[in-house]
């Protein structure tokens, strides 16, 4: 497939909400549920943010979070099932390693579930010592409680 005549763009303003979340939709499992209000304060967090558009369709995504020197996360990288395989999503990933807030940044992180091989071809190793995740808690759970009450 030629895809030279697909144009990478950083920054919030080349986000079209309703467009990801459809692109979400069709490529992530993951993603399936996001709303848009919340894709909103998600990507507004984000930075840089990158899209892939063939003309006015968005056919990629990727955002990271970072605190530009010591660590960074890349989220949410998607390339529409029908452009996969043409070195995209490569592409897409090394245009949000090479923006300034994240070009010297000493170590970056994702998570993935069935793409290691993908990220492994771009340089990234598995970690198996950093893999903790605390998902919050309703407000009203029992652990919720206890937080609130301890701090009071």
């Amino acid at each position: 497939m030629d895809c030279r005549h697909i144009q990478f763009h950083e920054g919030l303003t080349y986000v079209d909400l309703q467009q990801l979340q459809k692109l979400f939709q069709v490529t992530a499992f993951w993603a399936q549920e996001r709303g848009l209000e919340d894709l909103a304060v998600a990507i507004a967090n984000s930075k840089p943010v990158v899209t892939a558009w063939d003309g006015d369709r968005l056919i990629g995504f990727a955002r990271a979070t970072s605190d530009g020197i010591y660590r960074a996360t890349i989220w949410d990288v998607v390339i529409h099932p029908n452009y996969q395989g043409a070195g995209l999503g490569r592409k897409l990933v090394q245009t949000v390693l090479s923006h300034p807030h994240m070009s010297r940044v000493e170590r970056v992180y994702l998570m993935t579930t069935h793409q290691q091989h993908f990220y492994e071809r771009i340089g990234f190793q598995s970690n198996t010592s950093t893999t903790m995740v605390l998902h919050n808690q309703p407000m009203d759970s029992p652990l919720s409680r206890l937080v609130v009450e301890i701090s009071q």
